[in-house]
């Protein structure tokens, strides 16, 4: 969350009291002096100090799932499961929500987050996440297919895609797989993609998010919580 909206929750005085706090210097994350009312922050992640004295909320939660086919990658849906009904009551917190989207059909590593605006800040284009994906097509993969991808790929409406990393991990007139990766997320991007080249994406999964990565023992519709070194990842983009 916000700064300033932490340092309120924690009961550090009015709007213009903690104005007065931030202005004067006296609040530092992880031994940093900080000013921004805007920076967002986790006190599970760092240590927040306001005149020299630690402060901290609640810590938020943060879970890797395995998201299965069939499930909508939203809070709330009238017709269909979503991510957050995977998730145990015990488990959830208010605000908890997917960081990104999956299509419907397709399964894999989906970070949640009750942590606001911090899955907008790892969406953000300055960070150029890479996402990895498994993938599955209906025809024969060429060697042309790599430069292909690399090149950028343009589909037929004039939409161009960045440089992509593909793959091919074994090649068949009736099935294909292939392994690639991506740094943006146009809307069913890596099907289309392939259908630029010219097959059909039959099987589509998720396995790595950034530093993320999707274990293979992790059953699909099941979740876990981060380690800490992949909670040390996020601070990152705490900054």
């Amino acid at each position: 969350m916000r700064l300033d909206q932490f340092l309120g929750e924690t009961g550090q005085g009015s709007r213009n009291q903690i104005k007065r706090l931030l202005k004067s210097k006296q609040v530092r994350i992880d031994g940093e002096v900080v000013s921004n009312p805007a920076a967002i922050v986790d006190s599970g992640l760092q240590k927040i100090t306001v005149t020299g004295q630690a402060v901290q909320s609640l810590p938020h939660r943060y879970y890797v799932l395995d998201k299965p086919a069939g499930a909508v990658t939203a809070v709330t849906d009238k017709e269909h499961q979503t991510v957050l009904d995977c998730i145990r009551p015990e488990d959830r917190s208010e605000g908890l929500y997917p960081i990104g989207r999956l299509d419907w059909d397709t399964e894999g590593l989906v970070l949640l987050t009750d942590n606001g605006p911090l899955g907008f800040r790892m969406l953000h284009p300055k960070y150029h996440v890479t996402k990895t994906y498994y993938v599955e097509v209906n025809d024969f993969l060429g060697v042309d297919a790599v430069p292909f991808f690399q090149e950028g790929v343009r589909f037929l409406d004039g939409t161009s895609c960045k440089p992509a990393q593909l793959s091919i991990l074994s090649s068949d007139t009736k099935k294909s797989c292939a392994r690639v990766t991506i740094s943006e997320g146009k809307f069913y991007q890596v099907k289309k993609m392939f259908l630029a080249y010219g097959v059909k994406v039959t099987y589509l999964k998720r396995i790595s998010f950034g530093n993320f990565h999707l274990e293979a023992d992790l059953p699909a519709g099941h979740y876990r919580e981060l380690t800490s070194e992949e909670q040390m990842i996020l601070k990152t983009y705490l900054g």
